[in-house]
């Protein structure tokens, strides 16, 4: 029975994977349950450290926290599936997470705020403005209609030519509004023609791959 997990382990830490040597804060952890959820869901192991050694849990409390970090901490709740292994005498927790049907999933972020957030190879980011309002567009089952005016043909052309654009720079470009770039954005990225690409304190905008 160990295999599977000694197989996950081996894959180490990725968009759809995470290892947590110990659950100390629920909140925390609810910022990962989010980004999977509202990204192509995942699997988090606790009792393994990062460097995929198996440590095993500490106490029973750590299924409490679980609960209570996707249930509690999360807005809406994230359901998950929980499944204990036994590996070298030592008790591993698997946490199933599914990508939800209900995005955007809310968890408390800095100065009591909550937010979305979003997976990305193994790191868990804050989900930009647009992409909370892409998500919203998509839950509304219509279809999305875009018009591809002068704005919309000046930014393809744009990134035909370069790598990404920032929000700042696209309203320069178009000699439009932040709300009118922003609309533009959304209806964009929800069809796939554009994608957010996320950076450490920002996030600009390029062509999705299969566009490319």
């Amino acid at each position: 029975m160990s295999l599977h997990i000694n197989q996950l382990i081996s894959k180490g830490e990725s968009e759809q994977l995470d290892f947590k040597f110990e659950i100390s804060d629920a909140k925390k952890i609810a910022r990962t349950f989010s980004a999977f959820a509202n990204t192509r869901g995942g699997t988090l192991l606790i009792g393994v450290k990062d460097n995929g050694t198996i440590a095993g849990i500490k106490t029973d409390e750590e299924a409490y926290m679980v609960e209570s970090a996707a249930h509690i901490f999360c807005r809406p709740r994230v359901e998950y599936t929980l499944k204990p292994w036994m590996i070298q005498g030592k008790t591993i927790l698997e946490v199933i997470i599914c990508e939800s049907q209900a995005k955007p999933h809310l968890a408390p972020w800095k100065d009591n705020l909550w937010r979305a957030f979003i997976r990305l190879k193994d790191e868990n980011y804050v989900a930009s403005s647009i992409q909370v309002e892409v998500w919203k567009k998509l839950s509304i089952e219509k279809p999305v209609l875009v018009r591809f005016k002068k704005s919309e043909k000046l930014l393809l052309a744009y990134l035909q030519k370069n790598e990404d654009i920032s929000l700042k720079s696209f309203c320069r470009l178009a000699d439009i509004s932040y709300q009118e770039a922003k609309k533009i954005m959304v209806n964009l990225i929800s069809i796939g023609i554009i994608r957010i690409h996320y950076h450490e304190n920002i996030s600009t905008f390029c062509l999705n791959e299969v566009h490319t």
